[in-house]
């Protein structure tokens, strides 16, 4: 049986967009997060996280260091009630060619795939043109990115309840 997803992008959807984030201490969740993830939660979404990571592929912190992060941010998460069913990330840098890279919509597919997920009934919440262009690509249903008026609360109360 398929489920709907709600995709988020991590750096400026998730916690706040400091450049690159990969240390422990720049982790800043924005505002109203955790009650918008628990929210989008009970409504029958699966939270999967699909982000663009090139500081590893240009060099500039490790996977080790990515690592350690996705570990730290799960933890703060979860003592929060909040479980993420995929974390997804792309270490490459943009001239790679690699599919997984958004806009490509590599990394959505293979989330469907490992999680069994319906794209058409699916939303992905990002901060830039480049996260709707992947979701477009991937077939998924509901797009929206987040403004400095209309946060990542204000998309999640107006998702409908899934089955």
């Amino acid at each position: 049986m398929s489920r709907s997803a709600l995709f988020l992008d991590r750096d400026g959807v998730i916690n706040a967009d400091h450049g690159y984030v990969f240390r422990i201490a720049d982790f800043e969740p924005l505002p109203g997060v955790f009650a918008a993830l628990r929210l989008a939660a009970a409504r029958g979404y699966a939270l999967i996280v699909i982000t663009n990571q090139s500081g590893i592929g240009r060099g500039y912190f490790s996977q080790a260091d990515y690592d350690m992060l996705e570990a730290h941010m799960r933890r703060l998460f979860a003592d929060e009630g909040i479980a993420f069913t995929g974390i997804y990330h792309c270490p490459h840098r943009p001239d790679a060619g690699c599919d997984c890279r958004k806009p490509r919509p590599g990394m959505f597919l293979r989330a469907a795939c490992e999680h069994g997920i319906d794209l058409g009934r699916s939303v992905m919440v990002g901060d830039k043109p480049s996260d709707a262009e992947a979701a477009r690509a991937a077939g998924v249903g509901t797009i929206a990115l987040v403004t400095p008026d209309r946060g990542l609360r204000e998309i999640v109360a107006a998702l409908p309840v899934q089955d």
